[in-house]
């Protein structure tokens, strides 16, 4: 036994050294670990800025000295400036001089003390997503002026306001802000996932389909080694990598979520160590799953690029938990979590909402998926001892 572990030992040293002495297995690492936190920060950032932009907007009105008493109501709101607009309105949105402009007509008045009702446009560009929050601050305005006026309209007749208004609804929100911000961020249990799997790919790929292209493969099976040994090397080798990339993309993610102004997105959400040590303890036997996967895929390529061809079919399968969350919402069931993939990602999603289920969900689901690791460890054991696969070129 300690002779087995010692040899296996010596093989993961191997595939190590040989990976990273070639550069695109250290890009391949910082690129699966990098990429999710960037562009989480990346995201969100733009997000919050364009949420900082809307607190403070600026209206062209066309026609202002038409409502005077509606205009110093717009200036008198918080962070709300008023200027004279455009001679042609359509033209200048068109034309992106300016995002939204009102259009007040020269019959306001009138209408308005005859208690008749006044159309006044909002031309926008629908087709400009940067412009929805300006545009829908502006309306927002103005149907709060609409109610005001509507009810000192029906005060002034006599009438009570709540007359026309029969039904009061009143949201009664069950779910904490932890949950309802873990919403919000259900991709990063995707990049992740992701990070699992594109870690150890490199690894995994080149020393199995790569050392069959390169003829190296031969010479190492004649050492006196099992090829249970061998086989457990490369796997381990590929899943300290991944192991590597999950940590390294967690740490920073984490780090992402504490300097993003996440409170200017109206986000309450709070990430700390014990979040971390769940969102570890749900992703890391994936670690060892992922490069089973793809050494075993990869034994069967001939070549380093069959491999990756694999490789990029396979990398959809983490995905689409993730992505089908996003448009369809997967109710957590008690039978997903042991399910590999589908399993880990509803655990990440309920650490990150604070409602981690309890650690025997967690045993449960990291068992199955060491076992699944070691049954794919055994057959590409089994493929090592086949001479089609050894020496098929």
């Amino acid at each position: 036994m300690k002779r087995a572990i010692a040899q296996t030992l010596i093989v993961v040293r191997k595939e190590l050294r040989d990976a990273f002495r070639d550069r695109r297995s250290i890009y391949s690492v910082l690129l699966g670990s990098l990429m999710g936190p960037v562009l989480v920060g990346f995201i969100l950032n733009g997000v919050a800025d364009r949420q900082r932009e809307v607190q403070d907007v600026t209206i062209p009105i066309v026609g202002m000295a038409h409502a005077p008493a509606l205009v110093d109501w717009l200036r008198q709101q918080a962070g709300v400036e008023v200027v004279e607009g455009p001679a042609d309105p359509e033209a200048s949105v068109r034309g992106r001089e300016h995002d939204v402009v009102v259009v007040i007509p020269e019959d306001y008045a009138k209408k308005f003390r005859a208690s008749r009702p006044v159309e006044i446009r909002i031309v926008s560009d629908g087709s400009r997503n940067v412009t929805r929050p300006r545009v829908q601050r502006v309306r927002g305005l103005l149907q709060r002026y609409n109610a005001e006026i509507a009810s000192l309209r029906l005060v002034g007749r006599g009438i009570s306001p709540a007359v026309v208004q029969p039904l009061q609804v009143q949201d009664l929100e069950v779910s904490s802000a932890q949950q309802r911000a873990a919403v919000l961020l259900n991709f990063i249990p995707l990049f992740i996932v992701l990070a699992a799997f594109t870690g150890g790919m490199q690894i995994a790929t080149d020393s199995t389909a790569g050392e069959r292209e390169r003829g190296s493969l031969e010479p190492l099976l004649v050492n006196p080694a099992p090829r249970a040994v061998i086989a457990s090397g490369k796997w381990l080798a590929a899943a300290l990598s991944s192991t590597l990339s999950v940590c390294i993309t967690t740490t920073l993610c984490v780090a992402m979520l504490q300097v993003i102004p996440l409170q200017d997105l109206g986000i309450r959400f709070r990430l700390g160590p014990g979040h971390v040590a769940g969102l570890l303890a749900g992703v890391l036997p994936l670690c060892l799953l992922a490069p089973a996967i793809q050494a075993y895929l990869a034994t069967f390529a001939r070549s380093f690029k069959e491999a990756q061809s694999y490789m990029g079919f396979l990398i959809m399968v983490p995905m689409l938990p993730g992505v089908l969350s996003t448009v369809y919402p997967i109710a957590s069931q008690p039978w997903m979590y042991p399910v590999p993939m589908l399993g880990h990602h509803l655990l990440l999603a309920d650490v990150l909402g604070g409602k981690a289920p309890g650690p025997m969900v967690f045993v449960a689901s990291a068992v199955v998926t060491v076992m699944v690791a070691l049954a794919l460890v055994r057959l590409i054991t089994t493929l090592l001892s086949r001479e089609r696969i050894i020496f098929g070129r």
